[in-house]
């Protein structure tokens, strides 16, 4: 048996111990705990200090965390993935995504996964379920997808890919930087893409086929609006369309959105070519109006109207958002007409869509969206800035129904794009340290106009910092008081005769019921450390040790709680607690088996 503990380390196990029970409680804010545990170390180490030889001062080991490298590539790396959504930059692949759910569910299926696995790899999980989410959304609600029986499958397929690089997740990213202060040598990006690649296709059979069988087929309508707009698209010479027919146009229509004609002038035209100056009426969802302009290269409104409002496109503009507002029994807009109103003038709004309320949208209208003269519960799809959309609430009597949506700024894609391959390239091939090509990826973000100084808060989690600062608090108050010595003597008792794979297997599972059920950074902060003092007393490498916490850490596939996506989807297609188990746990014992066998056969063990 070990040697009783010190007093600090007896101290330090109940904190741990404590942190544990309250993050699993659920009675007191994540961000809370972390402070509280934060100052709890701060004070006692204070009260109490470590006199051990080469031990850090109570003040390093308490805030250390807020200045720690891991810190600073998890912020950056947040505010890099802001910039891939604020931008547009990964909707093409989203749109392209939705064709192929309506040519073949299967096929879709196969697609969705593959790309998700892929792009998650080195772009943190959650932007990716965000950019993913609504399209299977929208296609539960118009093709009769079951979204229930989709989703958690392609957040599985995110999760998987997440844990390829050690950028893919924040759990990653700390992980490495924890056993790197405990003095492994840093591992490379892609130390373990081979196999978690191997893993993923053990995995994807089930995932693709098993999973969707597994999971209720729940009707939801996943929070989006139900209505349907009539908007109006303006061709210009930059429009895709112009100079061919009708066919063309039909060609790049999704289900689901109807086009009610095509005028030139007063005339409607026939099966001649188009030309710069026609205009397109149809009638389609929010996101199905904004794809329909996208992929047409053609405004909602005319290009003097445009130039009033402007575009998202310039890093000095004020960001656009759309909103979805009715007409109110008091509203002075009762009985003109979007036109008669001059609200583009007047208020720096574009109304690009409109629904009647009080008959069938498809036999409510005259004419064309600003042309018909509104009524009480017309809803008008409008956009401008945030300031302007409320000067039009408050002077016409107009209310918001639906919370306004940021549209991105298209025009910086490219730019987004290319400085997220220059962070990965740039720690991928070790040639400056993650934190370094993180925050130099930001600051260019920032400094071309991708992400704003003002809407770094919306990248920022609070939450995700604190956890953060206080994981690394917590892991080194372990390390320097022997607490994580101790409990790998503990664990090397029980391991000392167990095979390799077993001693890697019980690592992982550790780490596993410790992420799901307390948070993956806690199961970091305790984790790490225990590896690398169980390779010392079993005569192990540490990296293979390390590397399976890591994978531990990222097989949030069991409980809601595990992971914020799990909570994003849970709410989104109703899944209950007894869904994630009988769906995930099979996933993460298959995960564990294969992850266990192939570290063993990767590192002769």
């Amino acid at each position: 048996m070990p040697e009783i503990p010190s007093f600090h380390a007896i101290a330090a196990l109940l904190v741990t111990i404590v942190t544990f029970v309250l993050f699993a409680s659920g009675r007191m804010r994540i961000e809370l705990i972390c402070l509280l545990v934060i100052a709890v170390l701060a004070v006692g180490f204070y009260v109490f200090p470590l006199h051990t030889e080469g031990a850090l001062s109570g003040l390093e080991i308490a805030f250390g965390g807020f200045g720690h490298e891991a810190l600073i590539a998890i912020a950056s790396l947040m505010i890099l993935g802001r910039g891939l959504v604020v931008t547009g930059a990964l909707e093409p692949a989203a749109r392209v995504l939705a064709r192929l759910w309506r040519m073949s569910r299967v096929l879709g299926m196969l697609c969705t996964l593959l790309v998700c696995m892929v792009i998650s790899g080195f772009i943190n999980d959650t932007p990716v379920l965000v950019l993913t989410m609504p399209i299977i959304l929208d296609l539960a609600r118009r093709v009769g997808l079951s979204a229930s029986q989709t989703l958690m499958p392609v957040n599985a397929a995110i999760l998987i890919g997440g844990m390829a690089t050690t950028i893919g997740t924040s759990t990653n990213v700390l992980v490495v930087s924890i056993a790197t202060d405990m003095g492994l040598p840093r591992l490379g990006m892609f130390a373990f893409f081979q196999i978690v690649a191997t893993a993923a296709l053990v995995a994807f059979p089930y995932l693709w086929l098993v999973m969707p069988r597994l999971l209720p087929k729940i009707q939801t309508t996943g929070g989006e609006s139900p209505r349907v707009f009539r908007a109006t698209l303006h061709l210009t010479t930059r429009s895709s369309v112009v100079g061919k027919t009708r066919e063309a146009v039909d060609n790049v229509v999704s289900g689901g959105v109807r086009i009610v004609s095509i005028k030139r002038g007063a005339a409607p035209v026939g099966e001649g070519e188009l030309a710069a100056g026609d205009r397109i009426l149809f009638e389609g969802a929010v996101d199905q109006i904004r794809d329909l302009s996208s992929a047409l290269r053609a405004p909602l409104a005319p290009e003097h109207l445009l130039s009033a409002v402007g575009e998202p496109t310039d890093a000095s503009d004020p960001d656009l958002h759309i909103a979805e507002l009715a007409v109110g029994g008091d509203s002075s807009l009762i009985g003109k007409s979007v036109r008669e109103a001059r609200i583009a003038d007047r208020f720096g709004v574009l109304i690009v869509g409109t629904y009647r309320a009080s008959e069938s949208h498809l036999f409510g209208y005259s004419s064309g969206p600003t042309e018909d003269r509104l009524e009480v519960g017309d809803v008008l799809l409008a956009q401008g800035t945030e300031d302007h959309l409320r000067d039009l609430e408050q002077a016409e009597g107009v209310m918001q129904l639906i919370g306004t949506k940021e549209l991105p700024r298209t025009a910086k894609a490219p730019i987004a794009l290319l400085i997220v391959a220059a962070v990965v390239v740039l720690a991928a091939f070790k040639i400056v340290p993650i934190a370094i090509a993180a925050l130099a990826g930001t600051i260019a973000m920032l400094a071309a106009g991708c992400v704003k100084y003002e809407n770094l808060g919306r990248a920022l989690s609070v939450e995700v910092i604190v956890l953060v600062a206080a994981s690394i608090a917590l892991g080194r108050a372990l390390v320097e008081t022997g607490a994580a010595d101790w409990l790998a003597s503990l664990l090397a008792i029980g391991l000392v005769a167990a095979p390799a794979a077993v001693v890697l297997a019980s690592l992982m599972v550790f780490a596993a019921i410790l992420t799901n059920f307390v948070s993956n950074a806690a199961a970091a902060a305790i984790g790490t450390p225990l590896a690398m003092s169980l390779a010392t007393q079993l005569s192990l490498q540490p990296e293979p040790l390390v590397i399976a916490v890591l994978f531990g850490c990222n097989l949030c596939y069991v409980t809601p709680m595990a992971y914020q996506t799990n909570l994003l989807i849970m709410g989104a297609a109703g899944y209950s607690f007894r869904d994630f188990v009988r769906a995930g746990l099979p996933l993460a014992i298959l995960m564990i088996v294969t992850l266990a066998y192939l570290l063993v056969h990767k590192y002769a063990l």
